[in-house]
């Protein structure tokens, strides 16, 4: 992924108000973080633990979106895997997280759902730059740039879905 502005982050929301986009919190290191080695932008707010936003290329340009989190947890399984990567973590390594759709369907309320890593860091656990807390990711047959196809195929098939 190339680098991203504040800028370049705050244009790119598909799925709320300009105003919105305005007001959100972004990410305070990003000359930091490891773009060669994104396949997208995550981070959650600080401030308020029930939101998350992604921010990825698509189709020549950016898709930002933004992401709520539910807030409580509930009969959640010892172990859960996310969508995008399919790391398996504990208890507390994968939420629910929606997105509210694009247009005039997410104005009408619609949204979509996914379970996905809760820091959103799937593109380091699938590139082995960031270990889990507590044990490995699973093995595969699947090669480093095999796995990184599938994470962000499975990425696209989600903001697909918002669009629809």
């Amino acid at each position: 992924m190339r680098p991203l502005t504040e800028q370049d982050i705050r244009t790119s929301f598909v799925n709320c108000s300009r105003g919105e986009a305005k007001r959100l919190v972004t990410p305070r290191d990003l000359d930091e973080r490891p773009w060669d080695e994104l396949d997208f932008l995550g981070w959650r707010d600080p401030g308020a633990p029930d939101r998350g936003f992604l921010v990825t290329e698509r189709d020549g340009g950016l898709v930002g979106v933004t992401l709520r989190l539910p807030s409580s947890r509930r009969g959640l399984p010892h172990r859960s895997m996310c969508s995008l990567c399919l790391t398996t973590h504990p208890v507390d390594g994968v939420s629910l997280m929606t997105a509210r759709k694009a247009g005039a369907a997410g104005r009408e309320g619609n949204s979509v759902g996914i379970y996905i890593c809760a820091d959103l860091a799937c593109s380091l656990y699938v590139r082995g730059k960031k270990a889990l807390p507590s044990g490995s990711r699973f093995e595969e047959t699947l090669t480093t740039e095999q796995q990184i196809a599938r994470t962000v195929g499975h990425l696209s098939a989600f903001l697909a879905r918002l669009r629809d």
